[in-house]
């Protein structure tokens, strides 16, 4: 490790049906030095989803006591349900020289940056709002108010895509990949961060 360099959130935002959350797990089974960050929700669990891998799923009174005792570093509801990023899953990583990669949407990233100015933000946008569709549904998880919701709140949020530090196509998964590893890896030797953080 060279003196000072200290891990950051790597934020991976973006959309419903954008592929975000494919992504970051991909990136961090390819990219040494990264971990994925597991995030809360009160959300219903999908599919083959495992509690504590994909999410940890809680009752929405403990979700919501949590908060209350300020165990996040960013939450947010979305699309009727909470979601949040315990503050331990970013803290200890990063002092142990770890970039801990956040899978959020687009206000858990704002908070975060806002609490973590060494943060850096991707937004990742599907080819289309068409591909973007075809995806949600493609799921079968969900019920069609829950998809035109989605899709509703998906058409805000790409208005808040310049936002961020860097813009992924999610067009090709092993090319957005690449582009996200190499992201993380230019933005670990970055010269101000680890001056920033010999200086700690």
């Amino acid at each position: 490790m060279v003196e000072g360099e200290r891990g950051f959130p790597l934020v991976i935002a973006g959309p419903s049906g954008a592929g975000k959350t494919t992504l970051a797990r991909i990136v961090v089974e390819r990219e040494e030095g990264l971990r994925f960050s597991v995030s809360d929700t009160s959300r219903p669990i999908r599919g083959e989803e495992k509690d504590g891998v994909d999410y940890r799923f809680l009752g929405e009174a403990d979700f919501k006591r949590r908060i209350e005792e300020d165990a996040y570093a960013e939450w947010a509801l979305v699309h009727g349900d909470y979601y949040g990023t315990p503050r331990s899953e970013i803290d200890g990583p990063a002092e142990r020289g770890e970039t801990v990669v956040l899978d959020i949407d687009v206000q858990g990233s704002e908070q975060i940056r806002a609490r973590y100015p060494e943060a850096v933000g991707i937004f990742v946008v599907p080819p289309s709002m068409e591909v973007m569709e075809s995806r949600l549904r493609a799921r079968g998880t969900e019920k069609e108010d829950r998809i035109r919701r989605r899709l509703a709140d998906a058409r805000e949020e790409m208005t808040r895509k310049y936002e961020f530090d860097y813009i992924v196509i999610n067009d090709d998964l092993d090319a957005a990949a690449d582009t996200v590893r190499a992201i993380a890896r230019a933005e670990r030797w970055r010269s101000g961060r680890l001056r920033d953080a010999a200086r700690r």
